[in-house]
């Protein structure tokens, strides 16, 4: 029997320090989140980051938290929901970090007598820390309690025609009627190491501007070629001008080496302070709202863009569990049930 399983990032259980502190402990422990021996990861999680963070973070989410809790958590059950009203296949919903976990979401399509599952990143690109990380547990978790279970995962669909069509359309739909002077992709950054390590060529990446737009192998686990490329699909997509819009990366941990670049905060702090009044900005590594669209991008750069002379930084949201979405992944779930290509 077929199912699916959704799986997102994740999010704590509440905004209680406590909860926010387990929850970075698991995520900031993975080590393909950081990638450093786990002596050195062990000191400077445990040690540093979890000493101060967790009370910092669990502000940030009081600032965004719904009263149906986690708008991550909310926003992907009615992802959920939806898709399981269209698809003749159950699908269950996990996240990588957090509850629900994937092995409750195993768990459940176990009892129902699942044995061939397609799980699907709610990532359009490909990381370490996103993809990988998931589909590493996954078979952990086969190989320890579900042996009989085949998995097929969903490939990176950063340039996939329907994806880059959903995702023009919600910012051409927010945008509407808006006035702005440039576009912002602001991705989540990720160390710079990370696309050397993902470069399956062990030599075509280069972090040099370049590289990215050169045809390799390596493209199908280069984050950032994959980020760069969604911005260019939606702004053919979009009919945009060049110059118009730009690609920058969000969110990084200056402690654990270089980020990639440029960064979003000392972008939009740029444009402001050389005069631009009105920009947009969207977060396409981000298929659902959560902290990192809602406090970082939608308070904090917005705050910042006013305080350096801006008039109005137009945040548009993520595709979340919009209709022509939901149709989408309806879609590539049937084609996969089908046994047809997606």
């Amino acid at each position: 029997m077929k199912g699916v399983l959704l799986v997102n990032l994740g999010s704590p259980d509440s905004t209680k320090t406590n909860d926010v502190r387990d929850y970075l402990d698991e995520f900031l422990m993975d080590e393909r989140v950081i990638d450093l021996p786990k002596w050195l990861r062990t000191f400077l999680v445990k040690g540093i980051i979890l000493k101060t963070r967790p009370k910092k973070s669990a502000k940030a989410y009081r600032k965004i938290w719904w009263k149906e809790g986690s708008p991550l958590i909310v926003l992907s059950k009615r992802l959920q929901n939806k898709v399981q009203k269209n698809v003749s296949v159950p699908v269950e919903l996990s996240m990588r970090y957090g509850n629900p976990s994937i092995e409750d979401g195993l768990n459940a399509l176990n009892k129902l007598g699942v044995d061939n599952v397609f799980i699907i990143p709610l990532y359009p690109q490909h990381a370490m820390a996103t993809t990988e990380t998931i589909m590493v547990l996954a078979e952990e978790l086969k190989n320890k309690y579900f042996p009989k279970m085949r998995f097929t995962s969903l490939p990176s669909f950063y340039n996939h025609p329907d994806y880059i069509r959903v995702l023009a359309n919600t910012i051409q739909e927010f945008l509407k009627g808006k006035n702005f002077e440039h576009l912002l992709f602001s991705y989540h950054g990720i160390p710079e190491r990370h696309i050397k390590k993902s470069d399956i060529t062990q030599s075509h990446c280069k972090i040099d501007g370049k590289c990215c737009f050169m045809e390799s192998p390596a493209h199908a686990y280069c984050y950032k070629h994959q980020c760069e490329m969604t911005s260019l699909k939606v702004a053919e997509y979009l009919e945009l001008k060049p110059n118009t819009y730009s690609t920058i990366f969000q969110s990084r941990v200056s402690i654990i080496g270089q980020w990639l670049r440029p960064y979003t905060d000392k972008t939009i702090e740029a444009f402001a302070k050389n005069g631009a009044k009105e920009l947009a900005i969207a977060t396409p590594s981000f298929v659902s709202d959560c902290l990192e669209t809602l406090e970082e991008i939608g308070m904090e750069a917005t705050e910042d863009f006013k305080d350096n002379g801006g008039k109005h930084l137009h945040v548009i949201p993520c595709i979340n569990d919009r209709d022509d979405w939901v149709k989408v992944l309806s879609r590539w779930i049937d084609e996969w049930a089908l046994n047809k290509s997606v």
